[in-house]
């Protein structure tokens, strides 16, 4: 059968029947030989309606994820993926793929300081090296949120499409990787041991973790992004563009230029921005409630119950900055690791009932800063995370006296023409 296959259906069939081998035990070598025989190239498209209908067909859904990564392998030299569509910056395509971008400089990094240690005697102390895989491994964490954004809000509008294969397959594959950054975090917390010691978690624990990173990067970027591209409509990217903020940005920070149609957000959405968030004390509009966070005279984070970093105020004069790219971070990877023992500590102390409060002061750039982190528990004393606040008290410690009459301490501006 030496004859190239160039109809799709044809492609689809022949793609099956060869999996189908590599199922059964043969060789991935002999599989891809037979593969680069029989068809020219395929894209995307042919390689989910294939995994589809294996499923449908009734092979298990654990054992194509299970050999998810073999499929990749042996179809990477016939897979021919569509040009990326032009969108603008900011577009969540665009995103996703900066996010990867990041994500390869992050997997970069790792395996320049495993270099470091690799070239050490196995008796050293690996010092400066260890601290900067573990900083490096704190970054690579952020893919949390680009999975989350993924799992949560481009997989549901896929399957709207009846394209169920990604949810499936590549949602397991998530999990993976999940797990295999899970263990190479566990060995990291380890303590005192040698250059050597190190090395071998390096080749087995990081390498395996590392490895699954950029299978799932290229899984994306040759088949899932190209699949949303050709499938999504503007309604779809629109809700995709307003519901990724609640699931953090990985690394670096969506880019301006991309903004939905209002008349498209709205249809996409049935929603309007002034619509009013109804609390137990008042209504208040999104507007307002954004305004009268960013005007507090204090700075606040909230860590949810799971020690994600899920909102913080956006003040002028904020004292320590934030940017959206800590949103959906753990905590503990906001922070230096001589300080993580610390923060662990609060948080314990906080979700077990022990304490509720915990303060520190300091001088900071010539400011006197306090700083108070807060139990947040509901009516019940459920614990639901951790609200830090900090102020700046350089002028307040200066007050004394009383001041009972009205005085201005900023200058007159100009009223605002309405």
């Amino acid at each position: 059968m030496s004859e190239l296959i160039d109809n799709r259906a044809h492609r689809v069939r022949t793609l099956k029947e060869i999996i189908k081998k590599l199922h059964a035990g043969a060789p991935p070598d002999a599989v891809k030989a037979e593969l680069r025989e029989l068809v020219r190239q395929t894209d995307y498209s042919e390689i989910v309606a294939m995994e589809q209908e294996l499923m449908a067909e009734g092979m298990p859904v654990e054992e194509i994820q299970r050999m998810c990564d073999l499929h990749s392998q042996v179809t990477r030299e016939v897979l021919v993926p569509p040009p990326p569509r032009l969108v603008p910056p900011g577009h969540p395509a665009d995103t996703f793929r900066r996010e990867n971008e990041a994500l390869r400089g992050a997997v970069l990094r790792m395996r320049l300081a495993m270099a470091e240690i690799d070239r050490l005697p196995d008796d050293a102390d690996p010092g400066d090296a260890l601290l900067r895989w573990r900083q490096t491994f704190n970054e690579l964490m952020d893919v949390e949120k680009h999975y989350q954004r993924k799992e949560h809000v481009v997989f549901p509008r896929l399957e709207r499409y009846g394209i169920t294969g990604p949810s499936k397959v590549m949602w397991a594959k998530d999990d993976e990787v999940r797990a295999l950054l899970r263990d190479l975090g566990a060995a990291l917390g380890q303590q005192g041991a040698t250059a050597g010691e190190w090395k071998i978690v390096a080749a087995t624990v990081a390498e395996a973790a590392l490895r699954a990173v950029e299978e799932m990067i290229y899984k994306e970027e040759h088949i899932l992004l190209p699949m949303c591209e050709q499938t999504f409509t503007e309604e779809d990217w629109a809700e995709i563009w307003a519901a990724s903020p609640r699931y953090g940005w990985c690394l670096v920070e969506p880019q301006e230029g991309y903004r939905p149609p209002e008349s498209v957000l709205r249809e996409a959405l049935r929603l309007s921005s002034a619509d009013a968030v109804q609390l137990p004390t008042g209504n208040l509009t999104l507007e307002q409630l954004t305004a009268i966070f960013s005007t507090l005279p204090v700075d606040l984070t909230f860590v949810d119950a799971d020690d994600r970093v899920c909102f913080y105020s956006e003040g002028p004069d904020r004292i320590f900055a934030r940017s959206r790219a800590i949103l959906g971070r753990k905590v503990q990877h906001c922070h230096p690791p001589k300080s993580v023992a610390v923060v662990d500590r609060i948080l314990s102390d906080f979700r077990s009932g022990r304490h509720s409060v915990a303060e520190f002061w300091i001088h900071f750039h010539g400011r006197f800063v306090h700083i108070r982190y807060l139990a947040v528990r509901d009516k019940a004393g459920r614990y639901l995370g951790t609200l830090e606040v900090t102020q700046d008290l350089t002028r307040l410690r200066t007050l004394e006296g009383e001041r009972r009459l009205l005085q201005y301490d900023e200058e007159p501006k100009e009223a605002p023409v309405s």
